[in-house]
This record gives C-alpha cells, structure tokens and sequence, in this order.
C-alpha cells in the first residue's frame, strides 16, 4: 500500500494534538504493571469466538509504528511476531499481513502470508524513520480488508498518537460492524495515545494493553494467544491454554 497524502483535516487533526508527552500519564500508573496485563484479559471475558474462513484459516492484520521513537524497541517487535504465530500451525495457520508506517506520509502494506519465516524477513528489511504517525490509513486498511473477506482481528503496536481521535475512532466504528477485533498494544506512557487507542478497541470490540521492555514476556503470552484465537476461536485456544504459559491460561479463564 503506497502511502496517501494526508488529508487536510489530517493535517489540522496532527497541529491540535499536543505532541508525545511521554510524562501526562499518572506517575503511578507502570506500564509493566500486571494490572494493566489482568485488565487487557479481563476484555477477553466479552468476547465470543471469531468467524474462520472457509479452509480453516484465519486472517490477522500486525501493523507497525515504524516513526524513530520505536527504534529502541524495532528488535524485540520482530523477535515477538515469529514467536506469535508459530503457535497457528499445528490447527490450520494464520494468513497475516503486515502494515507499517513511517517517516514522510509512507505507509506500505505487504501481501497476505502464511509463513511467520516470511513474514520476519519482510520485517528485518524495515528501519525507523522520523515522522507523524498513520495511523488512520491502518484502520482504513483493515476496515476495507475485511469488507473483502473476513479479519478476525488486527494486532497494533505504538507509542503515540498524532492525528485526530475522532477520524479514527470514526474508522474504529465501522471496523467493528465488520467484526474485526482491534488490540492495541501500547509502548509507554503517552496519554494522549493510551486515551485514542482505548476508545478504538472499545469500538471493536477489542482490548487494550500498555507494556515496556520489562513486560516483553507478558506481550509474548497476549500476541501468540490473540493469534491462536484469530486462527481457530476459542477451541483453539482451549488446546493452546494446556500447554502455554500462564497468560494464555488467565486469557483462556476469561473466555469461559
């Protein structure tokens, strides 16, 4: 997907929001604390299993911010996306596609694939840049995919938000009545952005989980049973839950 010049509401959405204040959110509040990690399964507790496509597989959007201020971070992404789909094998597979972003108005969408080897190697290929996130062009993304044929969930990784909360969350609606569940995985502190992608896995439905290099392992556990569960529902994750780790049984607890 070639990037698209951003829209002159876009442009007003980036000049209103204050930039990334890493420092807005409480003090208190840790983004490895485990009860961010039991609220993002908490959400689980709604959830109902996805529909497969026929074959037996299911489909899954991994977007990326890829904007300089996640280059500290860039390796372990790619570490925990072959460690998030290996899981999908032994029960049919994932078909994923990977969405990135960065610098100038750039944001590139790969073809869907089903080997987590391929998918990895797409991913060494990316640098960071510096630039204003896309993460409206994301969602329209998603949204138009699964208008296609069915997405049983999008998985996003960022740090901040620099657009408008209301064009997104408008997308964020209409990405819901398609059935597609959003998790938004949140690097940091950032207020501004934990309060947008709130409200966009509200309006799907989804769930939301803040996180750091302390939590990796934590993030591991979520990323490969949200895949498991976009690959094969619920029964799935039921077989999965037996002989993962302890997040995956918590996720799979939720569910019951």
């Amino acid at each position: 997907m070639s990037g698209e010049r951003p829209s002159d509401r876009g442009r007003r959405g980036r000049r209103d929001t204050p930039a990334r204040r890493s420092g807005d959110a409480p003090a208190n509040r840790d983004a490895s604390n485990p009860s961010e990690i039991d609220a993002f399964l908490a959400k689980a507790r709604t959830m109902t299993p996805g529909t497969v496509n026929a074959g037996g597989r299911g489909r899954l959007v991994f977007a990326l911010d890829a904007t300089m201020s996640r280059q500290p971070t860039w390796d372990t992404a790619c570490s925990l996306q072959a460690e998030m789909f290996k899981e999908t094998a032994a029960i049919g597979g994932l078909d994923v596609q990977l969405i990135y972003f960065r610098g100038f108005g750039e944001c590139r969408a790969s073809r869907w694939v089903s080997d987590p080897n391929t998918l990895a190697d797409l991913m060494v290929r990316i640098d960071c840049r510096g630039g204003h996130t896309q993460i409206r062009k994301v969602l329209a993304r998603t949204r138009d995919e699964s208008r296609k044929k069915p997405v049983q969930a999008l998985v996003y990784i960022g740090d901040c938000m620099e657009e408008s909360i209301d064009d997104l969350c408008a997308i964020a609606g209409e990405i819901g009545l398609t059935g597609t569940r959003v998790f938004m995985f949140h690097e940091g502190r950032d207020a501004i952005a934990e309060q947008a992608f709130r409200e966009i896995a509200r309006l799907t439905n989804g769930a939301y989980c803040r996180f750091d290099q302390g939590s990796a392992h934590h993030l591991r556990e979520l990323l490969s049973a949200v895949a498991v569960y976009a690959a094969g529902g619920r029964t799935a994750l039921v077989d999965y839950g037996r002989k993962s780790g302890a997040g995956a049984q918590r996720l799979l607890e939720q569910l019951k």
